[in-house]
């Protein structure tokens, strides 16, 4: 098979080019017009396949509910967004939860087909190793030290299925964790936590790659205590993830951290909860704390009022980052296809457009809008 446009993102820049697709690859990247029955795009913008490395839900289901079937479903959407490739994100809950959930998370992965949605990578725990300073939406019941034992346990339910864990790295005695999970391959990213500069310098100079949705639940940036914030500006090595919906930062805000640090070391992310796809003054349950969309359109905690995820798509995310925000397509793109590919080790297949690389590929309109997206080479719905 063979997809065509006048305009495809290939080392950095727009070209006119023909992607040849071989069962779940693309074999050739070859000039425009070559190709037998090539179907052509015309003008619209071929990009790689969006990568969400942080996100709990949508649609009504909530991954800390170990529902295979409403993950299942929620695969199947996830690409009219253009999501290709998805960590599906725990929330701080009790033990038993969390291990039911990343069973369910295992069983669906090996049993998804290509093409079936979104290809389920593995897990994100976003806890329960943080800071009960700074839990967010997170339930403080749940919250409790790091532990290798009981980290070693989360892993042992499928192998490579946990990828990234979120901690707080204070909490980390002598970043024996950290250290632990860099040996099994998982990426430790910090958030949900009460860290000087100097503690997030040291967790990472001892394996920590990422900052949790960058400015939201951690010590901020001031100009004689810098923070984790600072730490995320200042520390080239670091990736941080970003939430891109105006809402939990500003325009402003996001424009800063993409000028602080360049083009290859944020994630976009949507942070997604379970009222995702719901009109405003819907009420859910999440975990354990009763959340409600507002007239914002983001979901808030009722007692409190704080934000609780959001109700982000990631198509609608880079149109932020781009229009609202102001930041060059190419470091915009890279945030949510190359740079989540590099953190998670997978630059090799993910985050671009080349020949070897899974085909996922998405067909964006120039509002931004998805008009097909193709997983592991197979299409997965046409919208117009």
């Amino acid at each position: 098979m063979y997809i065509q446009s006048k305009r495809v993102w290939l080392g950095g820049r727009f070209l006119a080019a023909t992607l040849k697709i071989e069962d779940d690859k693309i074999a050739e990247v070859l000039p425009y017009g070559e190709g037998d029955d090539a179907l052509d795009y015309g003008e619209k913008r071929i990009v790689p396949g969006f990568i969400d490395i942080h996100t709990h839900g949508a649609y009504g289901f909530d991954v800390n509910s170990a529902d295979r079937e409403g993950l299942r479903m929620w695969a199947h959407r996830l690409p009219a967004e253009g999501v290709t490739t998805f960590l599906p994100t725990l929330a701080a809950d009790h033990k038993p939860v969390m291990l039911e959930a990343l069973r369910a998370i295992a069983a669906e992965r090996c049993e998804q087909g290509a093409g079936e949605g979104a290809n389920i990578l593995g897990a994100h725990m976003e806890g329960p190793y943080i800071d009960d300073r700074y839990p967010g939406a997170q339930p403080l019941d749940a919250i409790v030290e790091p532990s290798v034992e009981e980290f070693d346990e989360y892993c042992a339910v499928d192998d490579g299925l946990v990828r990234v864990m979120t901690l707080a790295p204070e909490r980390d005695e002598g970043f024996a964790l950290t250290r632990r999970a860099c040996a099994r391959g998982v990426v430790i990213t910090m958030g949900h936590t009460a860290a000087t500069l100097e503690q997030v310098q040291m967790a990472a100079a001892n394996g920590a790659k990422s900052v949790t949705h960058t400015y939201n639940a951690m010590t901020p940036f001031t100009h004689r205590a810098n923070g984790v914030v600072g730490a995320a500006l200042t520390n080239d090595d670091l990736y941080a993830e970003v939430i891109c919906d105006c809402h939990h930062s500003t325009p402003e805000a996001l424009a800063l951290l993409m000028q602080a640090k360049g083009p290859h070391r944020t994630v976009m992310i949507t942070d997604s909860v379970m009222c995702k796809g719901f009109e405003p003054g819907t009420r859910f349950n999440f975990v354990n704390k009763e959340i409600v969309i507002e007239d914002d359109g983001c979901p808030h905690l009722v007692h409190g009022g704080n934000l609780a995820g959001s109700t982000l798509k990631m198509n609608d995310a880079l149109r932020n980052l781009v229009e609202r925000a102001g930041v060059p397509f190419a470091a915009a793109i890279n945030a949510c296809t190359a740079n989540p590919a590099a953190l998670l080790g997978e630059s090799s297949r993910l985050g671009s457009l080349a020949a070897g690389h899974d085909a996922d590929i998405v067909v964006l309109k120039d509002d931004y809008t998805v008009c097909a997206t193709y997983c592991k080479g197979i299409l997965s719905k046409e919208w117009e």
